[in-house]
């Protein structure tokens, strides 16, 4: 297996061939007017370190888990709380110059609900009682679990939740069952290295001058023409 160090360089070659069409005979793309903020290069995006975990983006996103550190304080992305916001932390991490800005950023904003609907529970299994309507039979203090024992080759994989924001901000949707049915095995071969560059640089392009507007400092190289 190739030395996870050099991920990130891996992912950056996919990426230029994926833009560059390369072996292929494709005409260039007509160049951007004047003025225009070009997204050069997202690599700096993928090799920043997050603060408080000690690791590269890259090294988070690829292979798509969760880990705990015991050694730092738990929190999203080392670990996950109940109430951990973490599709504005991966946001921000991708987005966002950590040099700048923070992981909470995005959590800061007055966009969210400031917290579940309704408060978790102290012991397990947390989560507050289900809603419905009508309203489900017994008492708040009613418990009632099914556990299903079946061995792991019973269940299919609908989906990732490790870095839950991954699958569908940077996978396109035609591959994402693919993704989704994958795991940490063909994250580690690289096989979908090209496919989470090219989103990314994407969408930067996209949301590069919102970025500035709103007064924050993207992660990825930009240059004005």
């Amino acid at each position: 297996m190739a030395d996870r160090r050099s991920l990130a360089s891996v992912m950056a070659l996919g990426l230029a061939c994926t833009l560059a069409a390369c072996g292929s005979d494709e005409q260039a793309p007509v160049p951007p007017p004047e003025g225009t903020e070009l997204v050069t290069s997202v690599v700096p995006c993928l090799e920043q370190v997050v603060p408080g975990t000690g690791k590269r983006v890259v090294d988070l996103v690829v292979p798509d888990t969760i880990n705990v550190d015991l050694s730092k304080a738990s929190g999203f992305p080392n670990g996950r709380r109940l109430e951990d916001p973490v599709i504005d932390v991966t946001l921000a991490i991708i987005f966002l110059d950590m040099a700048v800005h923070t992981p909470t950023t995005f959590v800061n904003l007055p966009l969210n609900p400031p917290a579940n609907d309704r408060p978790f529970r102290a012991e397990f299994p947390y989560l507050a009682l289900p809603q419905g309507n009508p309203p489900l039979s017994g008492s708040d203090t009613a418990v009632s679990f099914d556990f299903v024992d079946a061995p792991d080759d019973q269940f299919v994989r609908v989906d990732r939740t490790g870095m839950p924001a991954i699958s569908p901000a940077l996978v396109a949707p035609q591959r994402r069952n693919e993704y989704n049915d994958a795991g940490p095995a063909e994250d580690a071969a690289f096989i979908f290295a090209s496919e989470l560059t090219t989103q990314l640089q994407v969408l930067h392009e996209v949301l590069v001058d919102d970025f500035q507007a709103a007064g924050l400092t993207s992660c990825a190289l930009v240059r004005t023409l």
